[in-house]
This record gives C-alpha cells, sequence and structure tokens, in this order.
C-alpha cells in the first residue's frame, strides 16, 4: 500500500491512501504508527511523505508505516517533505507588508527548486493601492502575483487553477489571511481564522498543526505555521545572488568573479540598479539578508 501522509500529530500519521486497482474500495484515511526500525534509523516521516504502509486492522481503519519514498524537496521547518509550490501570502495593510520576509523566502524556494506564487491579500483595505507597486515589482522580475480579497472571496478562482496538480505550502506571516484564504477556497472553516492585534497590529498565530488539506485528485494545500520565524542558513552568503532571479544575467557584467555587489566598483548588478533593469529596494533587501547570512556564518565558527 502506498499513500500520503496528510496530516502528523504526536507521531501518529494520518495517511490518505492512493488509489488501487486491487482494492474496490475507494481511497480511504488510515491512522499510522511509524515502524521502529525508522526509528532506530533516526528516519522520522513528515507531512508531505510519500509512504509504503501496512494495514493492520482495517475495520479501524489503523495502519503502520514501513518505509518512506525518496523525497523531491525536504523543509526542515516547519516539517514538509514533496511540495511543489510555495504560495507567499502578502497583506496589503494590517499587517504591514514584510517584504524582507518574502524576498528571503523567494530566494530559499528558487534554492529548493520550488515554484513559487505570490498573493496580495487584503487588496481593500488598502486604499492608496500601495500593493499595485509591489505587484509591478515582482511581476518584472518573472513571478506570478495575485490579488484577492479572501473576505469577501475575491480572487479565489484564479487561486484555485493556479494551485492545480501541485501539493502546495502556504506561507507568510501570521495575520495575513492564509488560514481565510483556504477556508474560501474550500467554502468551509477548514482552520481556524486569526485575528490582527489592533494594539499593536500583529497577527496571533492560531494554526499549530501542519496539514494537507485535498482540493481534488493530485491537488493539495497546507497551513504551515513555523514560516514566521522563517530561516534560510542553508543558503550560504556568497551564494545568496544566484536565489534573486533578476540578479543573474547581470552578474556576468561584474568586473570582478566573486563580486559581492556591495562594496565593488564596476559592478554589474550596482549598474543594473542605476538603469531601472533591477529595483532598488529590492537590491537594499538582498543586502540586508546577506549581511545576517554572514553574521549568522560567523557565530558558528565560534
Amino acid at each position: 500500500m502506498q499513500g500520503i501522509i496528510i496530516e502528523n500529530i504526536s507521531n501518529l500519521y494520518k495517511i490518505k491512501e492512493k488509489k488501487c486497482q486491487k482494492r474496490t474500495s475507494l481511497a480511504t484515511t488510515f491512522e499510522a504508527t511509524a515502524r521502529g526500525k525508522l526509528k532506530k534509523d533516526d528516519i522520522i516521516p513528515v507531512v508531505g511523505d510519500i509512504v509504503e504502509f501496512s494495514i493492520i486492522d482495517e475495520k479501524n481503519k489503523k495502519a503502520v508505516v514501513d518505509k518512506i519514498l525518496d523525497r523531491n524537496v525536504y523543509i526542515k521547518r516547519p516539517k514538509l517533505a514533496n511540495i511543489t509550490q510555495i504560495v507567499f501570502v502578502v497583506s496589503s495593510i494590517e499587517p504591514k507588508p514584510d517584504l524582507l520576509l518574502l524576498d528571503k523566502q523567494l530566494a530559499f524556494a528558487e534554492f529548493l527548486g520550488i515554484k513559487s506564487l505570490i498573493v496580495l491579500n487584503k487588496t481593500d483595505l488598502d486604499d492608496k493601492k500601495e500593493f499595485e507597486n509591489i505587484k509591478k515589482i515582482y511581476e518584472n522580475i518573472g513571478y506570478r502575483v495575485l490579488k484577492t480579497d479572501a473576505k469577501n472571496k475575491k480572487g479565489i478562482d484564479k487561486l484555485k487553477d493556479e494551485l492545480k496538480n501541485n501539493i502546495n505550502a502556504f506561507s507568510g506571516n501570521s495575520g495575513v489571511g492564509k488560514s481565510t484564504l483556504i477556508n474560501g477556497i474550500f467554502d468551509d472553516n477548514l482552520s481556524l481564522e486569526g485575528e490582527i492585534s489592533k494594539k499593536n497590529k500583529r497577527g496571533k498565530n492560531t494554526t499549530t498543526t501542519i496539514k494537507l488539506y485535498e482540493i481534488d485528485e493530485n491537488t493539495y494545500i497546507a497551513d504551515t505555521p513555523g514560516f514566521s520565524t522563517f530561516s534560510i542558513e542553508e543558503i550560504s552568503s556568497k551564494d545568496l545572488d544566484k536565489y534573486f532571479v533578476e540578479f543573474s544575467k547581470e552578474i556576468e557584467n561584474c568586473k570582478f568573479i566573486g563580486c559581492t555587489h556591495i562594496k565593488e566598483e564596476n559592478c554589474g548588478i550596482k549598474q543594473a540598479i542605476k538603469e531601472g533593469r533591477i529595483d532598488k529596494s529590492r537590491y537594499e533587501r538582498f543586502c540586508k539578508i546577506k549581511e545576517e547570512l554572514k553574521q549568522k556564518e560567523e557565530r558558528k565558527k565560534w
């Protein structure tokens, strides 16, 4: 038997069975534990894993995980495997758009080889239409950007189309509307919606577990707590420029090999900023992220 792990609570795994011709019944969900040999080998199943499992109690839908198949992608925090697309949800207002976090996550998605989709939510609250500038910046780079008003279910149908045939992880700070979007997609209260603190305008995280929700066959979405403390330390500071996609064709214009694009003269990236091919604000965030990575690397040496 094969299936995909759709939820993990205290080392109990919910597995959605893969449809099999040998079984006449429809694909169903089993509750499973992991075999001791997996724990012995320090192999821990995570949500998104494709696994082989054995049924130990057909009536009560109990099973045991025998083997974890090879992972295409693995994210350490939050623990998630085999996702093919990350949906980066950014609030237009309340909370304020966190573009530094977005750029970190986009770089990490490029590092992992995962597709990116940017969703600008709460556009109905942005009277100044500042989200249009954000949309322009990222569309000019080549990213897909959708505008949504999750509360009023505007843009939901377009979002559904973008999710098809993917295992999608929803990412973004608390309060940006991830859970509301998921609820809108299913037209149901699948995950508890967070409320924005009026006092400090920060989100209160209400999602406590990672869970995959099936939209249709071969299409899942995940609500993923933990991305608000997103870490990209797997990326070396000297390699960060490789994952800012608009930098790639400009790096060849740098005079020196190994150019950091910060202190050097005759830098292709800086020239591209002057000529308007690279957005200056995104370059400034690149510099901040690079410095953060360098500081963390220095601390590890000690």
